[in-house]
């Protein structure tokens, strides 16, 4: 029987089910940022016929790229010292709290990991916070070599915060079709940080990489592996992640911190609201898009149906809902798609009902929020929905009390399930190279609990200490038993490293340094006014030689390098010597404390091609103290010191000493002082890749990885009790 012509039918069939398969999924993901329905059009049919091309090549040449790659397979992994390296992450998780639990017998697989490699502290970044910490990890490098120093970094134009990792501009040129606005090309997205990730230069060599959920990884980059983006990824509207608050009650200022709060019409007995979307991209002038909102409260008040964006669904008082499509139709056919939770606070008296910030659509990604592009939508569809934004958890709508405790804890929970669904996923497809994976429960609790964990603190004036005194504990027993069924997964030729990229203290009190500076005489208001707004709002900068905002340091008004700089480039080493003087030691007068151990010249600390991005000085708070919320927004204050009230309680945007990670390992740990830093040549070194000369870490691990013997384990042991 002559089978040629059924196995090339055969063929014929992959071909085609290969081009449904791409053409069922293609999706308007560039709408947002792209051209409209019009060019899409076009464009489709191009998209068909490099489908066709494309999987035609692929499939002839098939048999070779199989002998390719066992072959290369072969050269690359010749020199590995281990098949593959696990990391997991765990973003804040604090070494003392760590050597306590452990300890006292509640976290025994921690204690069984510290048996086999190490328990060690994990010195951190200088600043002490997780977009420089990270990074760092990810490239081996100081903050000078990545050019990260914190949250934000300024305009040098306006001196308007801006984020330090990335950016986002619309494309350069646009078409007006009657009363629309067509841009055309595509967005400009950057990614800010400097240095190659580790992971790329495995991929030079072959060495594949999931790397998923680590910190400033937007917008993601092209590299051998796959990748997930994490903190700094935008939400739908294009910031770090705005809340919608709705209810009836009136009054009230409009605007929340990290949120807006819409005011919702109650007609026959139903809510009706308009929740605000992402700016109309075809009619600019529109302003935002919005989706209609109704609430229809059930007649036992204990639930009500919802319709939102025209999709019903019925929804319990206190109960999250799944992840739900918002659709905005822009026009011409253009449709931007979104995500969302929505819990429901209450009915009676007043509504008030809590929705997440709109993120953007795994399923359809509108910004490349992973790599390859389609990554985010296979996850989608093998995993469910799960929230892309950098930073999900959402803090502030504690601080505000949209959410209240259980409310948000409850989120924290399904967002880290989600998390462990992309990790296991990732272990089980990488068979070889690299899995690096973050969790932020372990950050974003302590934050906000750590008022729990300390008598007396401002924040829990007139709320029940004992409530939730346990949850940060209970946290880290939960990670206890992730690193039980992670160790399930890996085999005998898998390193596996855990992880934290800072620890956490109190924060009690908040230091205004604009204050301070203002009172010295070194930031001057306009017309005699003793106190600025946002955004350095009503600050002379003809008269001003030093300023600060985020939460890192503080900056000198430079002449030639800020427009309004005042200081001349060589008098600035000579004022910050002055200022480190004064800074070191300032005491808090309510209690005689000192509040900042250490002000450090930045120039003197890192070397480094990106110092003109960096705070001409690093503030090193001591315990319980911070750059207050107020001075991170540039704002001028009437006192240098105020109470820190707000849910979020704990930090670590202090002195680098006192908050340092922790790391564990599978293999015994030779270096006794390990950085974060470390991280990124050890993992090159594993698999026989050299390190770049610039970077400043060193490899961990002897050549021979051997395992832990009765000196190793007597060596944690005092660890964990020191």
């Amino acid at each position: 029987m002559n089978r040629g012509p059924l196995r090339l039918s055969r063929w014929w069939c992959v071909i085609v089910i290969g081009l449904v398969l791409t053409l069922l999924s293609s999706t308007p993901a560039a709408a947002y940022i792209g051209p409209g329905a019009g060019f899409a059009a076009i464009g489709s049919l191009s998209v068909l016929l490099l489908a066709f091309l494309a999987a035609l090549v692929s499939l002839l040449t098939w048999p070779f790229r199989m002998l390719f790659a066992l072959f290369r397979g072969r050269k690359v992994y010749g020199k590995a010292k281990v098949k593959r390296v696990v990391i997991l992450g765990l973003d804040g998780l604090d070494p003392e709290r760590t050597a306590r639990l452990m300890r006292q017998g509640k976290m025994p697989h921690f204690v069984k990991l510290a048996e086999q490699g190490g328990f060690k502290k994990l010195g951190t970044t200088y600043p002490a916070i997780s977009p420089v910490a990270w990074s760092s990890f990810a490239t081996g490098v100081h903050p000078s070599r990545h050019a990260i120093f914190d949250f934000l970094d300024r305009d040098l134009r306006s001196y308007v915060p801006i984020l330090s990792s990335s950016s986002i501009a619309p494309p350069p040129r646009s078409l007006r079709l009657g009363r629309y606005t067509i841009p055309v090309g595509k967005a400009r997205l950057r990614l800010l940080r400097r240095s190659q990730a580790f992971w790329s230069i495995l991929g030079k060599h072959g060495i594949f990489s999931s790397v998923l959920r680590v910190p400033i990884t937007f917008p993601a980059e092209k590299f051998r592996g796959v990748c997930l983006s994490a903190m700094c990824a935008p939400d739908l509207r294009g910031t770090q992640g705005s809340f919608t608050y709705v209810t009836d009650e009136a009054g009230g200022d409009s605007a929340h911190t990290g949120g807006t709060r819409i005011v919702a019409e109650k007609r026959d007995g139903v809510f009706h609201a308009s929740i605000p979307g992402p700016e109309n991209p075809l009619r600019p002038e529109d302003g935002a898009l919005h989706a209609p909102l109704t609430v229809e409260p059930a007649d036992d008040g204990q639930s009500a149906v919802l319709t939102l964006a025209g999709k019903r669904f019925s929804l319990p008082v206190a109960t999250y809902s799944p992840w739900l499509e918002v659709v905005f139709p822009a026009g011409l056919g253009v449709k931007i798609r979104g995500i969302c939770r929505v819990r429901i606070n209450a009915l009676q008296p007043h509504l008030s009902l809590y929705m997440t910030p709109l993120q953007i659509d795994p399923e359809r990604p509108a910004l490349p929020i992973s790599y390859p592009s389609y990554y985010a939508t296979y996850l989608s569809k093998l995993l469910g929905r799960f929230s892309t934004l950098g930073l999900a958890e959402d803090t502030w709508a504690l601080n505000e009390r949209v959410l209240d405790e259980d409310g948000f804890l409850e989120q924290v929970q399904l967002i880290h399930k989600e998390r462990e669904d992309l990790f296991f996923n990732g272990i089980r497809k990488t068979r070889r190279g690299v899995v690096a994976m973050v969790f932020d429960a372990t950050d974003r609790v302590q934050h906000m609990f750590y008022r729990y964990l300390v008598s007396d603190h401002p924040a829990n004036r007139g709320l029940d200490e004992n409530r939730y005194s346990q949850v940060v504990d209970d946290l880290y027993i939960q990670m206890d038993d992730l690193l039980r069924r992670t160790m399930e997964e890996l085999d005998d030729d898998t390193l596996l490293l855990v992880m934290s990229d800072h620890g956490f203290k109190e924060f009690r009190r908040g230091v205004n340094l604009n204050a301070w500076l203002r009172d010295q005489g070194y930031l001057v208001l306009k017309d005699g006014a003793t106190e600025g707004g946002e955004y350095f709002q009503g600050v002379d900068w003809s008269r001003t030689r030093a300023y600060t905002f985020g939460l890192t340091g503080l900056y000198i008004n430079r002449k030639g390098r800020e427009s309004q700089g005042v200081v001349e480039p060589a008098d600035v080493p000579a004022l910050v010597k002055q200022l480190q003087d004064k800074l070191e030691g300032l005491t808090d007068p309510q209690n005689g404390k000192v509040a900042l151990r250490r002000a450090s010249a930045t120039a003197e600390l890192y070397p480094g091609p990106y110092l003109d991005r960096a705070p001409e000085i690093l503030l090193g708070y001591d315990a319980g103290y911070r750059s207050s919320w107020e001075a991170a927004l540039g704002e001028v204050t009437a006192d240098v010191f105020s109470d820190n009230t707000k849910a979020w309680s704990g930090d670590h945007v202090i002195d680098p000493e006192l908050v340092p990670g922790v790391l564990l390992s599978n293999r015994v740990i030779d270096r006794a002082e390990p950085s974060i830093l470390d991280l990124a040549p050890t993992v090159l070194e594993l698999f026989g890749v050299k390190a770049p000369a610039y970077m400043d870490g060193a490899p961990l691990f002897e050549a021979d990885l051997r395992q832990a013997k009765g000196k190793e384990t007597r060596a944690w042991k005092t660890a964990v009790a020191s």
